[in-house]
């Protein structure tokens, strides 16, 4: 039986450390989207993005958090905003070796939600 997405980047575990990585190194070294989560917990926030990610590529549904529209509500995310939070995925992604199929098929996921995370 072939491997979904989830399982192919090596489970949850895989996963947080993509997250950590994602958040730690680009996300908050970067001037352009870093204020987002100035006032936010980042051990909840890696927590919640670990269970998200980790069901948006087919794991197990333990993401209990809010909708993306609530979560990103109020902050203004604009579409730049959003592709450079998708290119810094990516990049952490393809730091863990992670093929560029599979980034892409990632990547393709997380863009279907791209409606509720930008403002309107």
């Amino acid at each position: 039986m072939e491997q979904n997405l989830y399982e192919r980047l090596g489970g949850e575990e895989a996963i947080a450390k993509v997250v950590d990585y994602f958040y730690n190194e680009l996300v908050l070294k970067d001037e352009s989207v870093h204020h987002f989560f100035k006032n936010t917990d980042m051990e909840k926030q890696l927590l919640h993005q670990t269970k998200f990610i980790s069901y948006a590529l087919g794991g197990p549904p333990t993401y209990k958090g809010k909708s993306m529209e609530k979560a990103h509500g109020g902050l203004n995310i604009q579409p730049s905003h959003f592709d450079t939070i998708a290119k810094h995925l990516h990049d952490a992604l393809a730091h863990f070796g992670v093929a560029e199929g599979d980034i892409t098929e990632a990547l393709e996921r997380v863009a279907s939600l791209k409606e509720d995370i930008v403002h309107k």
